[in-house]
């Protein structure tokens, strides 16, 4: 899968923030999460409708991998 599968970028979405393809999940919250400290358990945890994959592919859309 690619990280197109996961995220999307669509002007009338977050005023065209990448999200989580599906939801109003900006890739960026994902990110900041991370950063803070917070596990991949927790992500899944407080957002229902994310999924491993999705937060992997926002971390490689980070850093610039396919």
């Amino acid at each position: 899968m690619t990280i197109t599968d996961h995220i999307e970028i669509n002007p009338k979405v977050m005023m065209g923030k990448p999200v989580i393809r599906g939801t109003r999940i900006p890739v960026e919250l994902i990110l900041r999460k991370l950063a803070e400290g917070a596990s991949e358990a927790d992500l899944l945890d407080g957002y229902p409708r994310l999924t491993r994959e999705a937060i992997d592919a926002a971390i490689r859309r980070e850093r610039g991998g396919a």
